[in-house]
C-alpha cells in the first residue's frame, strides 16, 4: 500500500500521484517536472505558461505546449518583446493556444521586463536561482500533506512581489511556487516518489548561475 499521494505504475514505479497515469502527463512528471533548469529560454517559457494555466489545469496547457511555442517564437524573449498589434490579432485566432488577450498581452509585456531583467543580472537564470529557498525555510518531510497545504510559500510570495515591482504580471504567487517546484528551485516530488532522489542528485550537483 503506498501512502496518500503516492501512485505505483504499472512498471513497478513508485511516483507522486498527480499525473493520473496519463501517459503524457507521466512523462512530464518522470523526465521534466522538478528537474533543475538553468535555461533562460526555458524558464522565461515556463513562466509565461504558467500564467496561461491561470483558471485552468497545467495538462490543458501541456498539451498546447508546441502550439504555445509556435505562437511564441519558441519564447525567445527577443523576439516575443517586438511583438505588435498583428502578433496578438495572430495569436487571438490560433485555436492551438488560450485566446485569452490579456494573457497574451502580458506575456509580451513580460518578454520585455525579460529583458530588463538580463540586462541588470546578466541572465534570467542567475535572478530566479537568487530566490532558492535555504534549507531552513524548507519542511521536514516533503508529503502530500505538506503540498497541498501550501500553495504559496513566504520565498515565492517575496518572488512575486520583486516581479511585480518591475512590471511583471500575472505572476502571482501560487504561480510563482507552480514554477519554482516545476524548475526545481524546491524539490518537491514527495517523499516515496522515485523521482525524488534523483532530482535531489540533480540539484546537488548543479551549478548554480
Amino acid at each position: 500500500m503506498t501512502a496518500r499521494g503516492l501512485v505505483e505504475g504499472d512498471d513497478g514505479r513508485v511516483r507522486c500521484a498527480w499525473h493520473g497515469n496519463l501517459e503524457d502527463y507521466r512523462r512530464y512528471h518522470d523526465g521534466e517536472w522538478g528537474h533543475p533548469v538553468v535555461s533562460d529560454l526555458r524558464l522565461f517559457e515556463k513562466i509565461c505558461l504558467e500564467g496561461f494555466q491561470s483558471g485552468l489545469s497545467w495538462l490543458t496547457i501541456l498539451r498546447k505546449r508546441e502550439a504555445f511555442r509556435a505562437a511564441f517564437a519558441g519564447f525567445d524573449f527577443d523576439k516575443v518583446a517586438a511583438f505588435g498589434e498583428d502578433d496578438i490579432a495572430r495569436c487571438l485566432a490560433d485555436p492551438g493556444i488560450v485566446r485569452h488577450r490579456g494573457k497574451i498581452v502580458s506575456t509580451i509585456n513580460n518578454a520585455r521586463r525579460a529583458q530588463a531583467l538580463r540586462d541588470e543580472f546578466g541572465t534570467l537564470a542567475r535572478y530566479f536561482w537568487s530566490f532558492e529557498p535555504g534549507p531552513e525555510e524548507r519542511p521536514a518531510l516533503v508529503d502530500w500533506e505538506t503540498i497541498a497545504a501550501n500553495p504559496t510559500t513566504p520565498t515565492s510570495v517575496r518572488l512575486s512581489k520583486d516581479l511585480k515591482k518591475r512590471g511583471w504580471t500575472f505572476v502571482g504567487p501560487t504561480t510563482v511556487y507552480a514554477f519554482m517546484q516545476a524548475m526545481g528551485l524546491v524539490n518537491d516530488h514527495i517523499e516515496g516518489c522515485f523521482c525524488r532522489a534523483e532530482v535531489e542528485a540533480e540539484r546537488k550537483g548543479l551549478e548554480r548561475p
